[in-house]
């Protein structure tokens, strides 16, 4: 029987990616975004088109949440449409995965440890409901790919659209802070072997790192998009700026390798970059760049 898979999320960073990736491995995929229609809207309580969603499903991907690139969480994360988004899709989503016994993964954070961060904080109640519960934790580190909303739009994205905008672009942080990144496909293939390998890692890993565990400083991945830029005849140049990072405050974490017997990251970071970087540049009209 073909395992019929939900996906919270779909239309998110990693939830679209992934949404395509198990189709074309001809699963069968059900979509659940509010950027879909209203009716699918997470923070509805008694969502009858969630439960119904939920009820048919043998296995459940919960990525969704309120959440954006380092941008978006310094400017929203204390606000209260942000604190309350997030809890209200906790809240109805984790009753019906307890209440209908599903077989899920949760969307956390490396950050998740960060108590001087909201998100942090939210992330990390995430994963003790998950635990409460018997689901698995998925500590995602900096996931880069393709993005459709610019709004929420992550470094790499953000570097590589503002290059097609401007000549001269200067960067939030001076630069100096370090992120392990993970290419979207990457990710998308270890979602599924932790899916595939779902009732053996639930027994001893309630929490898993997805991560590559190699850190790159910010302005290193500015050089790599400069030099991408210049393959097709156009100069950019980003500018450090004299502000530090106030998101993770250049807190470290380093992630554990519990799957590495079973998946390993494919995509260099100068491959995957170079992979979002032909896209937009074959793509960029559409986003009004």
């Amino acid at each position: 029987m073909e395992k019929k898979i939900l996906i919270l999320g779909s239309a998110g960073q990693i939830g679209s990616h992934l949404t395509n990736f198990l189709r074309k491995k001809k699963y069968i995929v059900s979509e659940f975004d509010i950027e879909n229609t209203a009716n699918q809207d997470l923070r509805k309580l008694k969502n009858k088109e969630l439960i119904k969603a939920i009820k048919k499903s043998d296995f459940i991907y919960f990525l969704a949440f309120d959440v954006g690139g380092s941008r978006y969480l310094k400017k929203y994360e204390k606000n209260y449409n942000f604190l309350m988004n997030n809890q209200l899709i906790m809240v109805n989503v984790f009753s019906l995965l307890k209440n209908y016994k599903k077989k899920f993964i949760f969307a956390s954070s490396q950050m998740s440890n960060m108590h001087f961060s909201n998100y942090g904080v939210l992330k990390k109640i995430g994963e003790s409901l998950t635990e409460a519960i018997n689901g698995i934790s998925v500590r995602f580190w900096n996931v880069y790919g393709i993005e459709y909303n610019m709004k929420k739009s992550h470094v790499i994205t953000d570097l590589i659209l503002k290059g097609f905008k401007n000549r001269k672009i200067k960067l939030l942080t001076n630069g100096e802070e370090s992120r392990e990144f993970l290419y979207a496909e990457d990710c998308c293939k270890a979602l599924e072997v932790l899916m595939k390998k779902y009732n053996k890692l639930q027994k001893n890993n309630k929490q898993i790192d997805l991560t590559t565990h190699k850190l790159t400083k910010i302005i290193r991945v500015a050089k790599i998009i400069e030099k991408k830029f210049e393959s097709i005849g156009r100069k950019v140049k980003f500018i450090p700026s004299a502000s530090h990072d106030s998101v993770q405050l250049n807190k470290k974490n380093k992630g554990k390798s519990s799957i590495k017997n079973y998946w390993k990251p494919k995509f260099t970071l100068e491959a995957g970059i170079s992979e979002v970087f032909n896209f937009y540049n074959q793509n960029y009209k559409k986003f009004n760049l």
